[in-house]
């Protein structure tokens, strides 16, 4: 009997935390039908755009001090990741080379001004 439970190995180790009845809660809900759609929706979303910052954009570490900081190398990282969306949607329906490049910084400059005024930089005088 003992070889059809523990096979070939000497020993069979299984443990019983004090949080076991949390974890059983926890698989219900992933594999149930909502938990395995959101797991889908969450994949299909979110995971390719971290994927994108922390492979492509260089995003493995973020060297600053505080949430504060932190949180304004997110907002820029996303509006990086957004202009780089944004600008492969508007170059394939230009015509011509230098209209593209026009159109790309006019919206680049304008993208810029308004996520610096969204920072509340003070003014120096």
């Amino acid at each position: 009997m003992r070889e059809s439970c523990i096979g070939k190995a000497n020993e069979k180790k299984f443990s019983v935390t004090y949080y076991r009845a949390e974890y059983e809660r926890n698989a219900k809900r992933v594999t149930s039908k909502q938990g395995k759609y959101m797991k889908t929706k969450r994949q299909s979303t979110v995971e390719p755009v971290f994927g994108t910052l922390t492979q492509f954009m260089g995003l493995r570490k973020i060297n600053t001090i505080g949430i504060k900081q932190a949180n304004k190398v997110m907002h820029m990282a996303a509006i990086a990741y957004n202009l780089m969306k944004y600008l492969k949607f508007t170059q394939k329906l230009q015509k011509s080379a230098a209209k593209t490049v026009d159109t790309f910084y006019a919206k680049l400059f304008d993208h810029i001004a308004a996520f610096l005024s969204c920072l509340l930089i003070p003014k120096i005088d």
